[in-house]
């Protein structure tokens, strides 16, 4: 199986089994993967998961196609595609049992706040629709304004989602390329951890 994925049709939603075959393990997203870190990292540690990157700069997915190559991580693949459009049409129904979104475009500017996923509906009915059972998003962003939308957002619909606790060291979490830059001039990283309601 190739480290990359190619969706056989992008203009349907997929089969969960077109991504990774046994559709009884758990499959996570890491949307907007940057150079593959993070998503090598957890897909080495938890091999009984299946993990999918999706990102939409050309370099950084063939880089990131490379990492997997080199590890031989047969749970790990890489998508170039649109991180709203992905979550919003293209991923299976109650397929995803975590997604990840860490250091994503802050789009700092107030009149561009609108382009920032956190804000946008269809974004985030679409994370409802793709998040099995139970199934969680995690955030990681240096943005402080960022975070605070996403944390409005998510109040906004406390009927889909839940917030939960998430200290330092309640699982193995790798740190990605962006998180390690910024850490590396003492700006602070924010984290939020949700559950979807059940249905």
């Amino acid at each position: 199986m190739s480290a990359l994925f190619i969706p056989p049709d992008h203009f349907r939603e997929l089969r969960r089994e077109e991504i990774f075959p046994d559709v009884t393990r758990p499959l996570e997203i890491d949307l907007g993967c940057g150079d593959g870190t993070f998503l090598t990292g957890m897909s080495a540690h938890y091999p009984e998961r299946d993990f999918l990157g999706v990102e939409r700069m050309l370099g950084r997915v063939e880089k990131t196609a490379r990492k997997i190559e080199a590890a031989r991580l047969p749970n790990a693949r890489i998508m170039r595609l649109e991180s709203a459009y992905t979550v919003a049409w293209l991923l299976p129904k109650s397929s995803v049992s975590r997604l990840h979104l860490l250091c994503p475009d802050p789009w700092p500017k107030k009149k561009h706040a609108a382009r920032r996923l956190v804000n946008q509906g269809e974004f985030l009915d679409g994370l409802a629709r793709i998040l099995a059972p139970g199934g969680e998003f995690l955030l990681k962003t240096d943005d402080l304004p960022y975070f605070e939308d996403a944390l409005l957002s998510f109040e906004s619909r406390a009927h889909q989602f839940t917030r939960l606790e998430w200290p330092e060291d309640a699982f193995f979490y790798p740190v990605t390329d962006f998180e390690q830059s910024w850490l590396n001039i003492g700006r602070v990283i924010h984290r939020a951890r949700w559950r979807l309601v059940a249905r």
